[in-house]
């Protein structure tokens, strides 16, 4: 594997923001010859799977401006500067759901675009919901919904659930349920 390494030799930032930094890095590739590669940075994330006593699973309805539309996601967010997933994952399950859980599962984590972009998500399973208290962004707002599993196969047969990160916890259930 190492013959398909790429040596970064000049790294020239264009943006730096809140959320990403692009960046153009001049390469030599495998064979020698030169390159260009855009590199979107990102802090990482992460996404909580939250399901009921009763089997439901949390979701929440959100715009998002790339897309145009609503999309119903599992919680997820940005990870702050030398914090841990799991802390996280639970700040943001009560942030954006009100809820708290006495059970949490660290399910996988996976690279959302890795042609161009380094950000990783932590996904979560979290079990035994409590009430906590909502506490979203001034810059943020989402409906908190549950769902059963068939209901949100629905909604992803529907394109109201469209992004990887709920696709891939969805089909974990899935296949968890399977296995029991």
């Amino acid at each position: 594997m190492e013959s398909f390494t790429e040596k970064t030799v000049k790294q020239e930032y264009i943006y730096k923001g809140k959320i990403i930094d692009l960046s153009i890095h001049d390469v030599v590739l495998p064979d020698g010859n030169p390159g260009k590669r855009e590199i979107v940075s990102h802090p990482g994330a992460v996404a909580v799977l939250a399901v009921t006593e009763d089997e439901k699973i949390v979701l929440v309805n959100q715009y998002r401006k790339p897309l145009e539309k609503v999309i119903a996601e599992i919680p997820a967010g940005k990870l702050e500067k030398g914090e841990e997933p799991l802390e996280c994952a639970k700040r943001e399950l009560e942030e954006e759901t009100g809820f708290l859980a006495d059970k949490w599962t660290a399910i996988s984590s996976f690279y959302t675009s890795p042609g161009f972009a380094d950000e990783i998500i932590y996904l979560f399973l979290a079990e035994d919901l409590k009430p906590g208290q909502v506490h979203t962004d001034e810059d943020e707002f989402v409906e908190c919904v549950k769902v059963t599993l068939g209901e949100a196969l629905e909604l992803m047969k529907n394109n109201i659930i469209h992004d990887a990160k709920t696709i891939i916890a969805l089909q974990y259930l899935q296949l968890r349920n399977q296995m029991r």
